[in-house]
């Protein structure tokens, strides 16, 4: 199985948003987080993350792209966890059965971006249309050959994919 972490190819995360999720932490979309906002009240940072950021479900940070890494079941099965337990503790789940019923859906969803080869990158673009929240997912492929240590400083987009959150 496959699914997202964080990655980080220079430090502009760090200055983008407001917090920046660290390298390497397992990833979910995040559109969850703005499902209450006011598209006009967003500003600087904040606008930022809901433009092009993935969340960090550790750090609840944000980060510009992930990769596409191996997992196991029992990495989903802890980042389930860690995710409901971050939406019922930190961010006002009912209780911990409907956190978890979330986090399912959002790693399912997140998975489903894994149709791709392994380290493959995933950037993000989100809008506000007709009052629900639309997000489009590329995917970014090296160019040639690179080496393992190094990433490619050449990308070029692959395809689109998009979902609505209502």
């Amino acid at each position: 199985m496959r699914l997202l972490r964080t990655i980080r190819l220079d430090p502009s995360d760090t200055f983008v948003f407001e917090r920046a999720a660290d390298p390497g932490e397992w990833a979910v979309s995040g559109a969850f987080m703005f499902a209450d906002a006011d598209p006009d009240a967003l500003a600087g940072k904040s606008r930022a993350a809901f433009r092009g950021g993935f969340l960090g479900v550790a750090s609840l940070g944000w980060s510009t792209l992930v990769q596409i890494v191996e997992a196991t079941q029992e990495d989903r099965d802890r980042l389930v966890d860690a995710l409901a337990r971050q939406l019922h503790e930190r961010l006002g789940a009912p209780d911990f059965a409907a956190a978890r019923a979330a986090a399912e859906e959002e790693i399912a969803f997140a998975a489903s971006l894994c149709d791709h080869p392994r380290d493959t990158l995933i950037a993000v673009r989100r809008t506000f249309e007709d009052g629900a929240i639309r997000e489009a997912f590329r995917t970014l492929h090296p160019r040639g050959t690179r080496k393992p240590s190094a990433p490619s400083r050449s990308w070029r987009s692959r395809a689109k994919r998009s979902r609505a959150k209502t």
